[in-house]
């Protein structure tokens, strides 16, 4: 039990490093975002980073399951993983750095195929570790319907 412990801190740890670089990047966007025409059903901005410290803390516990099993396709799955948090990271340059409205939501369908790729790899494996990353994937479809609501909104 100590091993899965420590994996699960290696992994939040790492899981985190990229949600802190997009944090970083989101925050310095924000006062250009807050200007922005926002689409109906926009979450207050206080919301976000809660959201996003559960979601971030479910895909590491997830991978931490994935980590600890012995299967043969747990690497598979856990480099599917390190691209779609990839992918989630550059998705923040993308929109709140370049401020690149419709192409950042054509790389957020990008992702959400990543993810659903992730989440059959991590349900075939261990279906706790699927079924954690599907708030994940509901969130970012949300996200892609605010993304796409924003280039709509103030092109």
């Amino acid at each position: 039990m100590m091993l899965k412990l420590k994996t699960f801190w290696y992994l939040l740890l790492f899981t985190f490093l990229f949600a802190g670089l997009g944090a970083l990047v989101t925050y310095l966007g924000m006062p250009a975002f807050e200007q922005l025409k926002q689409p109906f059903l926009s979450p207050p901005s206080f919301l976000f980073p809660i959201v996003w410290t559960i979601l971030y803390l479910l895909m590491a516990f997830g991978a931490a399951i994935i980590y600890d099993s012995d299967n043969a396709n747990s690497p598979k799955a856990l480099f599917v993983y390190v691209i779609q948090l990839t992918l989630n990271f550059w998705w923040c340059v993308l929109f709140f750095g370049f401020r690149l409205y419709l192409f950042s939501f054509i790389w957020l369908l990008l992702l959400i195929c990543a993810v659903v790729v992730m989440i059959i790899l991590f349900t075939r494996i261990n279906r706790l570790a699927g079924l954690l990353q599907l708030f994940y994937l509901l969130w970012i479809c949300f996200a892609a319907y605010l993304n796409f609501g924003i280039w709509f909104l103030n092109r």
